[in-house]
């Protein structure tokens, strides 16, 4: 189960990547599709987040930062 982390309220917008950027802030970058080239990240918000080790950070559904536990060592 994921737990929020910060409220920030991004708009997302189809043809982008969202992600939780190692400076705690939230990126986005164009996907890559047939004959097009990717890339090009570019901030949309701060967020101000510290990670912790452990956990998985995402941006949800809402455009919030969200956490959830990483599973390891299954078998």
């Amino acid at each position: 189960m994921a737990e929020k982390v910060k409220t920030v309220g991004v708009k997302k917008e189809s043809g982008f990547l969202y992600y939780l950027g190692k400076d705690g802030h939230v990126w986005r970058s164009k996907m890559a599709r047939a004959g097009q080239k990717g890339g090009d990240a570019s901030k949309v918000a701060d967020a101000g987040v510290t990670r912790e080790s452990g956990y998985l950070y995402f941006i949800d559904k809402n455009g919030d930062v969200s956490r959830s536990k990483m599973a390891r060592g299954r078998k």
